[in-house]
């Protein structure tokens, strides 16, 4: 399948830093990719290399096929961006800043733009000057998901917003994924991630580290897994491939590699397993092995 979204061995300097060092990745079509960092990690340079906001320093860049820098207008036409601090007009209404931006797009769907002004709670009459923040991400959020496009590109969509919103951002989230779009998604709320990404993309000073879906990046960290035997359950502390293992009552806590669970398992049958709940790792946890030291 054809990717939408290309970006092979980026490469961006400012200065003495260098902000991209051969980044690469891609978005196929009716895939969400996460792409997650901390700040300065390059998330947002590369973004903007994407939209054709500034110019890379090498390595190639594509969307729909084309060149960003090169053809941003025809690329505009069929994508949808939200940037992490939406920038408002403060003498116009916020219902007044959306239309203006769904004709800027030259597309968009009235009956969508109310009913996402209505689930995003947001007064459309009051002036942007007076919007806090979390009120102008709605309004760069129902603009964005107010007309059909084919990428939708989400840098920290949802900073500022309370809870609530974010649950609902990720609704209408989902159903752009359901409509088969594409979407490239920055974001630091890592569970959010974890919810729409169908791949997930780490960036760490500027290189890649990891690329792939959850389940084929898991294998990566180890599993959480809490067990009860009839026997005494000590004596699984010193197999191959537990580690970490406190005891707890009747009950031992560890961590076991992917490789040796069957191992595992076969001792802990052993041994007359009363419980076994075993947790696979999280993003978080994918995440935190590239950024704890």
């Amino acid at each position: 399948m054809t990717a939408i979204l290309k970006v092979e061995g980026l490469k961006k300097q400012f200065g003495k830093v260098q902000a991209l060092r051969d980044v690469t990745f891609n978005v196929k079509p009716g895939e969400i990719v996460g792409f997650i960092g901390p700040n300065g990690a390059g998330k947002s340079t590369t973004i903007r290399i994407l939209l054709g906001i500034i110019k890379r320093d090498g390595g190639r860049a594509e969307i729909f096929g084309k060149d960003p820098w090169k053809d941003s207008f025809e690329i505009h036409k069929r994508i949808s961006y939200v940037p992490g601090d939406v920038s408002l007009w403060g003498s116009l209404t916020g219902g007044e800043i959306i239309d203006l931006f769904m004709k800027l797009h030259g597309s968009g769907d009235k009956e969508k733009r109310d009913y996402l002004i209505e689930r995003f709670e947001l007064d459309p009459r009051k002036n942007a000057k007076g919007y806090s923040k979390g009120n102008r991400q709605k309004v760069g959020l129902i603009a964005a998901l107010s007309v059909d496009s084919d990428l939708y590109i989400f840098d920290e969509p949802t900073s500022g917003l309370d809870p609530l919103m974010e649950q609902v951002f990720q609704e209408e989230v989902e159903k752009i994924k359901d409509a088969n779009k594409s979407m490239l998604l920055s974001s630091h709320i890592l569970s959010e991630v974890e919810r729409l990404a169908d791949k997930v993309v780490i960036i760490r000073q500027g290189e890649i580290v990891e690329t792939g879906t959850l389940d084929e990046l898991r294998h990566l960290t180890r599993s959480t897994v809490i067990l009860e035997t009839k026997d005494d359950v000590s004596k699984m502390a010193n197999i191959n491939g537990v580690h970490d293992f406190v005891q707890k009552d009747n009950q031992g806590i560890f961590f076991a590699d992917h490789e040796y669970l069957n191992d595992i398992l076969v001792k802990a049958t052993k041994l007359g397993t009363k419980k076994l709940e075993i947790t696979p790792p999280t993003l978080e946890d994918l995440f935190m092995r590239h950024y704890e030291g």
